[in-house]
């Protein structure tokens, strides 16, 4: 049976819980008054309970150690500079996903949240569930700070703007120099030819060439969208993303068929559907594997284990496939959105302002292993690695987003099954793309 089935299942249960959640968040929703404070007699007692007006509730994706220590920075300066005290919950980042959605619908929302650019702040649009931001991006002088590249992709829609960028990070492909060195590889590939002779040549030393943990669906994605990027360019991805292309294109059957060159060759871990993206961090971390591809978070992972940038890894971008096509750069755009109706707007504002600035984006950026959005943020501490990722993305011909982020999410999530059924079964391209393009047709509402 075709994976992708799990994935109306899952649509199918996550209407389910949104219908549900909505219908009891509804009926225990508290009423704002116009002081802000927040009234709630969902107990049955008739027992008013008050929230204080000057707090903001800021929900964010930011779980883990990294995303803790860096809030803990962050939250006490932007109290200062607005005078609203913070309460930000955290949710798991794969959860937040759907549990955001059931918030929204069921008119529980936060005062903002943290969101990714792209496809998926679009689609909130245009639900009604956002508010334009174009007073505050005016007023804190934010075209003035944030690259034209940056605030035209990720924070505009419909000639307005939404998302206020926080950081962002880059996708390449990330490596442990002894192991290359103790094979003999001392420079890195540019072009395709060239990486697979580098995996040749770590798999004769017995070494696996590619870590992939795509237990989770998305780290897969990165290899799908570097090879449609360098065979077929940003133009035809962006046309595949919006539906105008459709996946059974012979442009997307040759960047698989490149992928599967790579799966037969054996140069991927065994089982990658098996893992997670942190398991193959270690593999290559532990000498098992050489490199990964993944995003520069993975920096911040390996710094928190203690390893060393350029010594214990390094980065190169994925490299040239098709000899004249524009090499475009890949990753996820972190920003915060306000939600329409929110209890606080005042507070809210003030807090998105804060997080404008260059020292909450630095905070961040340095703890995360991201890059920031404003440009007036001090990363000269941070280290060479992290620098020249900052280079490549700055000499992009393109920066574009991640395949989950590019393309509307019951679309994405027909295409993340089908990474990784091809992962485990690779022979039938032609068979799997005809199926992937009737099943995201429907999901285009085609």
């Amino acid at each position: 049976m075709r994976v992708v089935a799990k994935s109306r299942t899952r649509a199918l249960a996550v209407s389910g819980i949104v219908a549900a959640s909505a219908l009891f968040l509804a009926s225990c929703a508290s009423g704002t008054t116009p002081t802000g404070e927040s009234e709630d007699t969902s107990g049955g007692s008739g027992e008013t309970q008050t929230t204080a007006a000057g707090t903001v509730i800021a929900e964010h994706y930011f779980s883990g150690d990294l995303g803790a220590q860096a809030f803990a920075e962050i939250w006490p300066a932007c109290t200062e500079q607005t005078g609203f005290e913070m309460d930000n919950p955290t949710i798991d980042h794969e959860a937040f996903k759907d549990a955001i959605l059931v918030q929204l619908a069921g008119g529980n929302a936060p005062d903002l949240f943290s969101y990714w650019a792209g496809a998926r702040t679009q689609s909130l649009i245009d639900n009604g569930q956002l508010d334009p931001i174009n007073d505050l991006w005016e007023e804190a002088g934010l075209d003035s700070v944030i690259p034209a590249s940056i605030a035209d992709s990720a924070a505009t829609y419909g000639g307005d703007k939404y998302l206020v960028p926080f950081v962002y990070h880059y996708a390449g492909m990330f490596y442990n120099p002894q192991v290359m060195a103790d094979a003999g590889i001392t420079e890195m590939p540019s072009d395709w030819a060239g990486l697979m002779d580098v995996a040749q040549t770590l798999q004769g030393a017995g070494v696996t060439p590619f870590a992939l943990g795509s237990m989770n669906r998305w780290p897969a994605q990165f290899w799908f969208d570097y090879l449609v990027l360098r065979t077929q360019g940003p133009e035809f991805r962006a046309q595949l993303m919006a539906g105008e292309v459709g996946y059974d294109d012979p442009g997307v059957v040759a960047a698989l068929e490149l992928w599967k060159e790579v799966i037969d060759a054996g140069y991927f871990n065994a089982s990658p559907n098996g893992i997670d993206w942190t398991d193959a961090a270690d593999q290559v971390a532990n000498g098992e594997a050489a490199m990964t591809l993944m995003g520069t978070w993975i920096t911040g992972y390996w710094d928190g284990n203690g390893a060393t940038a350029g010594e214990d890894y390094d980065f190169f971008p994925f490299p040239e496939v098709e000899p004249g096509v524009a090499l475009a750069s890949v990753g996820p755009v972190d920003g915060w959105v306000m939600p329409s109706g929110g209890p606080n707007p005042e507070g809210a504002k003030a807090t998105l302002e804060c997080l404008t600035g260059p020292e909450p984006q630095k905070t961040m950026a340095l703890l995360q292993g991201a890059i920031a959005a404003n440009t007036e943020a001090d990363l000269s501490s941070q280290n060479d690695v992290m620098q020249a990722a900052a280079q490549q993305v700055a000499n992009s011909e393109a920066f574009v987003f991640n395949y989950d982020l590019a393309t509307p999410p019951a679309v994405a999530e027909v295409g993340l099954d089908m990474f990784v059924e091809f992962i485990d079964n690779p022979g039938d391209i032609s068979g799997l793309l005809t199926t992937t393009q009737s099943e995201a047709q429907a999901a285009f509402g085609g």
